[in-house]
């Protein structure tokens, strides 16, 4: 069967002139015509001026540095986060919602952002798919968001492979700096998803081609260099921060930084267009702000701190997405970029679906880049309430920072109304704020006001935001606290190595800083297989990196490969361009 163009054919017109480009219009198969309107006509909707847009063609562009500063003055709008239960991998709708909600606001008379990051060409090409949202809860021009858009991600990915090859010469030339070659944490990146690139030899021939030595590669949006430039709040505070990235140790254990080796200021040349927030539009024409793109489990996984700023002071509500569950992506949102930024959440949003309480229920196994089985859309309400606990546990983990949480029932088309209602039935026993059911995917901004409205009562509320701990405390307390009172675990262990450089950190006055947890994203604990809500669970952190420039250290649990590999059957086998070089099999 002939797949049906996403695109209408070009009909032949008479050439006039224009003022302004004519808006494309985008069809998908039975999906109601999307309009892109001209990004200068987006922009102007949310009071951005001209002056103020960098274009990259007619429908994407970076907003200047010079937008913030303008702002300052300005009344900011209310902040909410959208995270989700511990998702299958498949994920719930998170980018679905948050551009949802965003266009149900705008619905209501009211002016809204939606805050996301930027997708890695490793998820698009792997088994994860676009990141873009979907239905009529998407961002456009979606084939751009997905793939190169403005060159954010080549950015980052230059500029830490330029850092790598800096240190390496630096110890080739004579080492003056007598940097201890078994101590570098400077990775080369990539931003495909490589396995063969975890473990590599390098310098390997002869003398002139380099000191052999053991390394590896880490995926770009995952770098400490990614998650600087979704934490700085200027050119200069991102200048700092590079020059303070620490690199490795000399053989005297003193850190090694990439201002040691003179290369920061080169890095942060090379960052200087990806420091701008990229704007776009969503399926209702509403502006939204795509940055950065850190990984959840592994890094970060929020938009960065400039774009929620621009948004805050642009709109009533500002909308920030986190990667994976409440455990790791709201945990990380908190403790580390609402520290590093000094702003406070109004209130959060977590995105349910049938599906994943399914899932939890232990009676379903779900597997990236495999159908999933037909069994899970048939209406099975005992398994809904099995897998309940999940969710119980995650509201539990957004309530220990005293935010107004709002439940999304995210529907699918195959939930039955039966499964909805237990659902809410649950959670009237649950500490929230209230529940509304988004068909954002169906229906865009209108599928999703009842949300919307919601969202805009829990933010009335007062907002007693606090950290999970003090940045004061030892390293292996931080951890101990995460550990157990987020994830649920009874016991926290710790490696040898694990314990050596947390004692080195502390010696360096290295230890004052908040934790970020590697971790796997399909559990609250650190095995993947383990649903629902876990008990008993030891939980094992094996190894510690510092990332000094981004402002955290890093604590990695068992089992999380920093470089996914490739599925058997990668997404990437679909993608092709027409004769027209239109981009086919991306969505």
């Amino acid at each position: 069967m002939k797949k049906r163009s996403l695109f209408k054919k070009k009909i032949k017109a008479r050439r006039l002139p224009l003022k302004r480009p004519v808006p494309v219009v985008i069809k998908k198969v039975r999906m109601p015509k999307i309009v892109l309107k001209p990004i200068a006509e987006v922009a102007r909707s949310v009071g951005i001026r001209k002056k103020f847009l960098e274009p990259y063609g007619l429908y994407k562009a970076k907003l200047s540095l010079e937008l913030l500063k303008s702002l300052k003055a300005k009344k900011k709008g209310k902040y909410i986060l959208v995270t989700s239960v511990t998702p299958t991998p498949y994920g719930e709708g998170k980018t679905v919602t948050a551009i949802g909600l965003s266009m149900a606001l705008t619905r209501l008379k009211k002016r809204a952002i939606a805050c996301i990051v930027q997708p890695s060409l490793g998820g698009v090409f792997g088994m994860r798919g676009p990141g873009t949202g979907g239905g009529r809860a998407q961002v456009f021009p979606r084939e751009d968001a997905n793939l190169h858009l403005t060159g954010d991600n080549h950015a980052v990915l230059t500029a830490q492979n330029l850092c790598a090859a800096f240190l390496d010469s630096s110890i080739f030339e004579g080492n003056p700096l007598d940097i201890d070659a078994n101590s570098i944490l400077c990775k080369r990146a990539t931003d495909i998803n490589d396995r063969f690139l975890r473990t590599v030899s390098i310098g390997l021939g002869s003398k002139t081609d380099g000191n052999p030595r053991k390394t590896g590669f880490e995926q770009a949006a995952a770098g400490e260099l990614m998650a600087i430039l979704g934490l700085s709040e200027s050119f200069k505070d991102m200048r700092r921060r590079i020059g303070e990235m620490i690199l490795g140790f000399t053989k005297k254990g003193k850190p090694i930084t990439s201002e040691s080796i003179k290369i920061a200021g080169g890095m942060a040349a090379l960052l200087k267009d990806a420091i701008k927030p990229n704007i776009l539009q969503t399926s209702e024409g509403t502006p939204c702000f795509m940055h950065a793109g850190s990984f959840g489990n592994i890094a970060l996984g929020t938009s960065s701190v400039i774009a929620d700023r621009i948004a805050l002071g642009l709109s009533d509500y500002a909308i920030s997405e986190t990667g994976y569950g409440a455990d790791i992506g709201a945990e990380k949102f908190f403790n580390i970029k609402c520290r590093a930024s000094g702003i406070k959440p109004d209130a959060a949003v977590i995105v349910v679906s049938v599906r994943a309480l399914k899932m939890h229920s232990g009676d379903f196994e779900l597997t990236a880049g495999k159908p999933l089985p037909r069994e899970i859309f048939r209406e099975n309400v005992s398994a809904v309430e099995r897998g309940f606990s999940n969710l119980e546990k995650q509201i539990e983990n957004l309530r220990v920072f005293m935010v107004p949480v709002v439940l999304c029932i995210n529907r699918f088309k195959e939930d039955t109304e039966k499964e909805i209602a237990a659902i809410k039935r649950r959670v009237e026993t649950l500490d929230i704020d209230s529940v509304a059911v988004s068909e954002a995917w169906s229906r865009g901004g209108e599928g999703a006001q009842a949300l919307a409205l919601a969202v805009m009562e829990a933010c009335k509320k007062k907002s007693s935001f606090r950290f999970l701990y003090p940045l004061d405390i030892p390293i292996k307390d931080k951890v101990r606290r995460i550990a157990k009172s987020i994830y649920g675990a009874k016991e926290v262990t710790f490696s040898d190595e694990m314990n050596r450089k947390s004692m080195m950190f502390k010696k360096l006055k290295l230890d004052n800083l908040p934790i970020c947890m590697v971790k796997t994203q399909l559990s609250l604990s650190h095995n993947p297989k383990r649903k629902g809500r876990p008990h008993g669970f030891k939980f094992p952190v094996d190894d510690l990196d510092i990332s000094r420039g981004a402002g955290y250290i890093t604590a990695y649990s068992s089992n999380v490969k920093i470089l996914p590999g490739l599925p058997k059957t990668p997404r990437g086998t679909k993608i092709d361009i027409d004769e027209e070089g239109k981009i086919t099999g991306l969505f």
